[in-house]
């Protein structure tokens, strides 16, 4: 039985691209995380989160910034959050998102090329 990586641990342990190549199983590890971002709605959606105050969002402070219906934006979240970028905590009828360190600092070493 093999031991499967979620793509932030797969990044995590993948040395920065400019030192050395990545192995295809690597790659294939990563790619769930540049999918989840290549989108500009989650893109968004991922600084929105990051950069608001205490660092953590409600869906509903994140509705006002885009013309898409609530669930659309859930939605978005979602993948995000299956990712591995996001967090994630009910409370009450609202779920609140905060931005996951570990896996940003592992994107930005990988393709940064700063060791870690």
């Amino acid at each position: 039985m093999s031991l499967q990586l979620t793509p932030v641990q797969t990044v995590e342990c993948c040395s920065p691209l400019a030192r050395e190549p990545l192995s295809e199983s690597e790659a294939a590890g990563i790619v769930p995380l540049l999918k989840a971002l290549g989108d500009p709605v989650r893109l968004r959606l991922m600084s929105l989160v990051a950069s608001h105050e205490g660092g953590e969002a409600c869906v509903c402070d994140l509705n006002d910034a885009f013309e898409l219906s609530q669930p659309t934006i859930s939605h978005h979240l979602k993948v995000l959050h299956e990712a591995g970028l996001l967090e994630r905590e009910k409370r009450g009828v609202w779920v609140y998102y905060r931005a996951r360190p570990d896996a940003l600092s592992g994107l930005a070493a990988l393709i940064g090329g700063q060791g870690q």
